[in-house]
C-alpha cells in the first residue's frame, strides 16, 4: 500500500485519522538527538537505541495523517458555516470562530462555494448575504 493522503483518506474517517495521527505522535518523543539517520544493520535496535518507537512506514503514516485530517478539517468549513448561518450567527461569530476577520471568513465561504453544484450554490450565497463591512 502506497502512503498518501488520498489512500488514508478513503480509509479512515476524520475522527479516526485523528486518533490514529496522536496515537503515532505519542508514541515518537520528538527528541533533537532523533535528527540523524541512522545506517544500522538491525533496524530495531536501531529504534531502541534512539528512545523512538516509530518505524519509517509509521512515520510516513504519520506525516500523511496530518495531512489527511487538515484536508478533511478544512472540508468541514463550508458544512459549519453553513448551519452556522442558517442558525442564525452573524459574520462576526462566525469569523471569530474561525480566527479571522468577518470579511475573509465571507471571503473563504464564497471561494468554498465554488465547489457545489450551481443550484447549491446560489442558495449558499443566498445565504451568505452581502460581504460584511459594506
Amino acid at each position: 500500500m502506497s502512503i498518501t493522503p488520498e489512500a488514508l483518506a478513503a480509509e479512515f474517517s476524520l475522527t479516526t485519522a485523528a486518533t490514529r495521527l496522536d496515537f503515532l505522535s505519542r508514541r515518537d518523543n520528538g527528541d533533537t538527538t532523533l535528527n540523524t539517520v541512522r545506517d544500522d544493520d538491525d533496524s530495531w535496535a536501531s529504534l531502541k537505541d534512539t528512545d523512538t518507537q516509530l518505524d519509517v512506514h509509521e512515520s510516513l503514516e504519520l506525516l500523511a495523517l496530518g495531512e489527511v485530517v487538515a484536508r478533511k478539517a478544512h472540508d468541514s468549513r463550508l458544512v459549519g458555516i453553513r448551519a452556522a448561518l442558517r442558525g442564525g450567527a452573524s459574520w462576526e461569530q462566525i469569523a471569530t470562530a474561525l480566527g479571522v476577520t468577518p470579511e475573509q471568513a465571507w471571503d473563504t465561504f464564497l471561494a468554498s462555494v465554488e465547489q457545489l453544484e450551481d443550484d447549491a450554490a446560489a442558495a449558499a450565497r443566498e445565504l451568505a448575504g452581502a460581504r460584511p463591512g459594506r
